[in-house]
């Protein structure tokens, strides 16, 4: 059965795992298949726009001013520092999605996780995407072709411990195992369609 218009369960889903296990392409499908229904939450960063991505779209492009000052005003769900750039999710974004009737999906890494979980009064659904294996995952990362060695280990060890933290009983709702796309997908669609659980 095909699933149609805008879930039972409107709660935003946060989505996580580790890089290269194709957490983009499986969420990109869930907007191709239902483009009305759900939507990115655009993070907000520091960082300068690179070649292609515009303001609003791929992020929302603020001075570190900006940034700290919405940080210290509670208006982020979660927040992290890369290098020298801020990244972080913020709360009237969600908002702003959700009050036009859209499922709002955040990407997001482990740490920004934790965040989020703690971050009161916020209701998620949290699904992680595992790899079928660590040696899979060294595969795809090393297939990408755009990783440097260090890179590549660097983000190994920091699937073994996102890993590690998805076996946390209870710290996802919905564990996926993306070893077929489709199969994966098809999964992922299920838990999102899944009628709303009464507490």
């Amino acid at each position: 059965m095909a699933h149609t218009g805008v879930p039972s369960d409107t709660r935003p889903i946060v989505i996580s795992g580790p890089s290269g296990v194709g957490k983009g392409t499986l969420y990109g499908l869930l907007f191709q298949r239902h483009p009305d229904v759900f939507t990115l939450s655009v993070s907000h960063t520091t960082r300068q726009p690179r070649q292609g991505e515009y303001d609003g779209v791929h992020y929302n492009f603020v001075t570190k001013e900006q940034f700290l000052a919405l940080k210290a005003a509670d208006g982020f769900v979660e927040s992290a520092q890369f290098g020298d750039n801020f990244y972080g999710t913020s709360k009237a974004t969600i908002a702003e999605q959700t009050s036009k009737n859209k499922v709002v999906v955040l990407d997001i890494e482990v740490e920004g996780v934790k965040q989020v979980k703690a971050a009161t009064g916020f209701e998620a659904r949290y699904v992680f995407i595992a790899p079928p294996s660590e040696e899979e995952l060294e595969k795809r990362l090393r297939g990408r072709g755009t990783e440097s060695e260090e890179s590549v280990q660097k983000r190994l060890r920091q699937a073994k411990v996102e890993l590690e933290q998805a076996k946390v009983e209870g710290f996802h709702d919905k564990i996926i195992v993306n070893n077929d796309l489709e199969a994966a997908y098809k999964e992922l669609e299920d838990y999102v369609y899944a009628p709303v659980q009464a507490n």
